[in-house]
């Protein structure tokens, strides 16, 4: 038996569940991972507040990292090969808030060295939503580009994307976050009362792309007013506004969407790998703390990525 985290109803950080579980062998196309760190993002506690009745009770966390346990006859890994002792890292997986799962071998990829176990179980849900976004905006070197919420996980992703194709890009975060903003290549501006007339002021030849990690009115309304072609504006986090105003919000579940996120995952991998694609965390938790964790990143100010770990 192992220890996982459930949401046996719906709701939040406040419905969960520590439980054990059977972790059941590897088939073929199957790999089992001990886990040694498991990622935290939004997501994890929002698709457990509604659904089908049916489907409970949830199994959290969409990414871990860890090391094969055991493979399912002749069964290679994403990234290829794959033997017990490896360490690697997985996403898009169910119930990776564990002490080992059984998931299949398509989502799991060889753990790039250089990442640690909570790095590398925080990569690819906040990279791949990163590079989803600039895919639907078309983002381009010549662009000048806002990033709302640019301090946090998928901002910080968005920022490190952006940086080879020499794009300028301005970042919205608080005072405390503006070292974040400019060590990974973006022009802070504070956001708060003013901030279409701050971010004229720094590009006032235009901006070209607005990408919206916070979902707020302010966010919005101030991309509205500066991008003057909405299929350039995007956001993960106001999916009414979207509709009400005409521009595009994505999401993991939306078809094109998990295609893309799926298919870029081994390029998120590499440029980790070559030290082009970093995580911050912020802080780490024992698994069994999982709902007081749970509760910091509902807080909407965990600063920085959290993991789990066992």
């Amino acid at each position: 038996m192992t220890k996982h985290w459930v949401a046996p109803r719906f709701g939040g950080s406040e419905v969960l569940e520590y439980v054990d579980t059977e972790v059941a062998p590897p088939g073929p196309g199957e790999v089992t991972i001990d886990v040694r760190a498991a990622g935290m993002n939004p997501a994890d506690t929002k698709h457990t507040r509604q659904g089908d009745p049916s489907d409970l009770p949830i199994p959290v966390g969409y990414e871990v990292a860890g090391v094969l346990s055991a493979l399912g006859p002749g069964t290679e890994i994403a990234s290829g090969g794959g033997a017990v002792g490896d360490e690697v890292l997985a996403f898009r997986i169910a119930g990776g808030w564990a002490e080992r799962v059984t998931v299949p071998a398509a989502d799991v990829f060889a753990k790039p060295a250089r990442l640690g176990f909570a790095e590398a179980a925080n990569l690819l849900l906040a990279g791949a939503t990163a590079a989803d976004m600039m895919r639907v905006t078309r983002t381009e070197g010549r662009d000048t580009i806002v990033v709302h919420g640019a301090s946090g996980a998928v901002g910080v992703a968005l920022l490190q994307l952006l940086r080879p194709l020499g794009a300028r890009v301005i970042g919205t975060a608080s005072e405390r976050t503006a070292d974040t903003v400019r060590r990974h290549g973006g022009e802070w501006v504070a956001y708060g009362d003013g901030l279409e007339a701050r971010i004229r002021s720094l590009a006032p030849a235009g901006v070209d792309v607005a990408l919206d990690c916070v979902g707020s009115d302010e966010a919005v309304d101030v991309s509205l007013a500066l991008v003057a072609d909405r299929s350039r504006i995007v956001t993960i986090a106001a999916p009414g506004r979207a509709e009400q105003d005409g521009f595009t919000a994505i999401g993991g579940a939306q078809p094109e969407s998990k295609a893309f996120r799926d298919a870029v995952r081994q390029r998120l991998v590499d440029l980790a790998a070559a030290g082009q694609l970093t995580v911050p965390v912020a802080r780490t938790f024992p698994l069994a703390d999982a709902r007081a964790a749970a509760e910091l990143l509902e807080s909407g100010h965990p600063g920085g990525k959290l993991a789990l770990v066992p």
